[in-house]
């Protein structure tokens, strides 16, 4: 049963998860002294009885959650305060408590300390802001 749950850890499949817990009744109808065959078949029946009705309706919880965006995709669209004038050619934000270089996606837009900007993309180290 635990050696089930090394690739359930590795490979991030639920599914090792269901053969585990089959594994786990196999295992409790040995305290019972029940035969071999009889182990092997629970083992199964469970299994599958688990892969088959619980894994949709994971599936289906999981692909209803709203995917959570991480890295750059979570700054674009974000806000940020300036702290040095952003313009074309440069300046420094604010974003998410970190201090950004950043400038200006609209040529000749100058941003003042203090503006709220929005984050329209990132483009390596650089926020650009309108």
């Amino acid at each position: 049963m635990a050696a089930l749950g090394v690739p359930l850890v590795v490979t991030a499949m639920p599914e090792f998860a269901m053969f585990a817990i089959g594994a786990g009744a196999a295992a409790l109808a040995s305290v019972l002294r029940v035969g071999t065959v009889a182990q092997f078949v629970v083992f199964l029946a469970v299994s599958v009885l688990l892969v088959v009705f619980v894994r949709p309706l994971a599936m289906r919880s999981l692909r209803g959650r709203p995917q959570v965006r991480m890295g750059i995709e979570a700054l674009t669209g974000a806000t940020a305060l300036v702290l040095e004038q952003v313009d074309e050619h440069g300046g420094r934000i604010k974003l998410q408590g970190e201090v950004w270089s950043a400038r200006s996606l609209d040529p000749g837009q100058v941003f003042a300390p203090g503006q709220q900007v929005n984050v329209a993309q990132i483009d390596g180290a650089t926020a650009i802001v309108l």
